[in-house]
């Protein structure tokens, strides 16, 4: 073989990973396979004994059930999920970035009240579920009569979901709704904004004012405009009046300072950890040097690698908040009788991911190396720049409406299996692990990161690649998910609390 099939990721580990498929009775650097090593898949390097600490990354990601020896294939039958920690290295430097990069412009929208947005359109938003065939028949209405006279306006998105009623007016659960819908009437790629409730619902419009910040906002009661066929045509009057001004905006040159990056992974494999998220780490330390924001999230996917984001905090203060979202989802899992290593889906494991500790090793370098400045609730309003931590679960959409709705103008998403995701109004750039993803599934991937694994490419190189990306879509380049129409139906508010 011309390239070593597998990779070793850290001097202290005791596994590498498949970089190809690897039959049974190859041998390789003088260690001879023992059964066939899919890629992505472990493959113990040296004999590990029952019991002892499974090593990848430098960190501990379970213990072996049954001795091991160097050659065999360590996965579900042979490794248990414990809640061990090594003790966190010293942080490298993050990416360099040059007087260049941090000079840098996008070519985005100035709002009234000063903020910056990559997109420029207008939302449908429902205050409750009942009101969203509404929503959708109102936006479609527009889409059809008023956007093509307004070739500056991106597009009307209804914003639904299933919650609003049948729920307690106080409490985690409305506060959670609330906030994220309220992040949403006000987020920057909104130019305008119409609201539209039933009536009668526990989440009332009048919670949301009626001026937006930095977008025209309004919204009426489908009750009260006489039912649904005369709800649309009233907001068809309104969404003219909007679209008036909102179709007027141009982009401008922006630093990129004023990027807001929400990172994410979905359907991971085992080269997220070593070729998407750390490249996707290198241009977030690139955008946080250059004053951006990067917002890490996925509490439920970094447990395991938390100590890690622990050392880089800035400050106790913002340690102890991120000790603090860990401990409550100890507590929170334990409730309803599940572990948090039953986060790993089929389909990661089938990608070679076995625990939670190592999907959350790889998953916790999508944040770089840059220090942590602030910890954020769900769905918080994001004001500190450079690297950020949202508490969010790991199911994708909820954890990205969270950061759309605390102010991510854009997201990275990585994935090994091939998730398909949008998120509108933030555009969504999909980064593929593994180069087979990439060519299976290339009308969804934006960039592929598996030359990574390959040795065609570096980390810092396609990390560089994807800042060029992340600037060049924030300058108005569509996604792979834009073009194919992918954010209307991701917008999944995280669901707390008592169904009444």
């Amino acid at each position: 073989m011309d390239k070593m099939p597998w990779l070793i990721l850290s001097a202290g580990d005791n596994v590498a990973v498949a970089t190809a498929a690897i039959e049974a009775g190859a041998t390789i650097a003088g260690i001879l396979t023992r059964q066939k090593i899919e890629p992505g898949h472990k493959v113990a390097i040296a004999d590990i004994p029952l019991g002892t600490a499974v090593v990848k990354y430098g960190q501990a990601i379970g213990r072996t059930t049954a001795d091991v020896k160097a050659g065999d294939h360590i996965h579900s039958h042979n490794l248990h999920f414990e809640n061990d920690r090594l003790a966190a290295t010293a942080n490298s430097a993050p990416e360099a970035a040059t007087a260049e990069d941090r000079a840098r412009t996008f070519m985005g929208y100035r709002r009234a009240d000063g903020r910056a947005a990559t997109r420029n359109y207008i939302g449908i938003i429902a205050s409750v579920n009942c009101s969203t065939t509404v929503c959708r028949a109102i936006a479609d209405e527009a889409n059809r009569t008023i956007l093509p006279y307004y070739e500056g306006i991106d597009g009307f998105v209804p914003i639904v979901h299933d919650q609003g009623c049948g729920m307690s007016s106080t409490g985690d659960g409305m506060s959670v709704l609330h906030r994220t819908l309220a992040g949403y009437t006000r987020h920057v790629n909104f130019g305008g904004v119409l609201m539209i409730g039933l009536g009668c619902e526990v989440n009332q419009l009048t919670l949301y004012g009626q001026s937006g910040a930095g977008n025209s906002k309004r919204h009426f009661n489908i009750q009260d405009a006489g039912g649904s066929r005369r709800a649309v045509e009233r907001a068809m009057g309104m969404l003219r009046e909007i679209a008036a001004d909102v179709g007027k905006e141009r982009r401008t040159p922006i630093p990129i300072n004023e990027i807001i990056i929400g990172l994410q992974c979905g359907g991971s494999d085992g080269f997220s950890g070593i070729t998407a998220n750390p490249a996707l780490g290198v241009a977030a330390d690139l955008l946080a040097a250059a004053g951006g924001t990067a917002i890490l999230s996925e509490t439920s996917e970094i447990y395991g690698a938390e100590h890690l984001l622990r050392s880089r905090a800035i400050n106790e203060d913002v340690a102890r908040k991120l000790d603090d979202k860990i401990a409550w989802w100890e507590k929170y899992v334990a409730l309803h009788g599940a572990s948090l290593d039953n986060n790993p889906s089929p389909g990661n494991k089938r990608g070679g991911l076995t625990t939670i500790l190592e999907k959350s090793l790889g998953a916790v370098a999508k944040g770089g190396r840059s220090p942590l400045t602030a910890v954020y609730g769900y769905a918080e309003r994001v004001t500190a720049p450079g690297l950020v931590f949202m508490d969010t679960p790991g199911y994708d959409p909820v954890s990205a409406t969270g950061q759309v709705a605390g102010g991510a103008n854009l997201i990275a998403f990585t994935t090994g299996r091939g998730s398909c995701f949008g998120c509108r109004p933030a555009p969504s750039i999909k980064l593929s692990s593994n180069s087979a993803l990439y060519l299976s599934m290339e009308e969804d991937m934006d960039i592929d990161c598996g030359t990574i694994a390959t040795g065609d490419a570096t980390i810092s190189g396609k990390g560089r690649e994807i800042f060029d990306l992340i600037i060049d879509t924030a300058s108005g380049k569509k996604t792979k998910s834009e073009e194919f129409g992918y954010g209307d139906n991701e917008f999944v508010p995280w669901h707390l609390g008592a169904t009444l």
